[in-house]
């Protein structure tokens, strides 16, 4: 089994900057990619950007020059820098791990998830 962390979420203003960051520990083999998503209230799930092993990363177009996507493989630790935040980026921000499985398939498991609250 695998847990999944979150830390870093909190109140900033607008234009603000903070930093997430996400533990995995447990049984961990066959890493696709670690990443974040979040949802608003409201909405759904939706990506913000993901990282692999070698370090390509994957980013939403609304997070595009703003959020930087960071992964230590070897302590299986991924970031989430996050600048010029504005008030629709409030959302609950999960991490998730998106492994394979020995018969090929693509698995995910989620953190808890850390609020984000942007506002004045």
């Amino acid at each position: 089994q695998v847990q999944l962390v979150e830390s870093g979420g909190g109140l900033v203003q607008p234009g603000g900057s903070l930093k997430l960051s996400c533990a995995a520990s447990g049984s961990i083999f066959n890493i696709n990619t670690m990443g974040w998503y979040r949802q608003a209230p409201g909405k759904e799930r939706e990506l913000v950007a993901t990282i692999t092993n070698g370090g390509s990363t994957n980013y939403a177009d609304f997070v595009k020059g703003r959020f930087t996507i960071s992964r230590d493989n070897a302590k299986n630790l991924v970031y989430l820098e996050m600048n010029s935040l504005k008030p629709e980026d409030t959302a609950v921000y999960y991490c998730n791990l998106q492994y394979r499985t020995v018969v090929g398939r693509y698995e995910n498991y989620w953190g808890q998830g850390t609020q984000v609250t942007v506002s004045s």
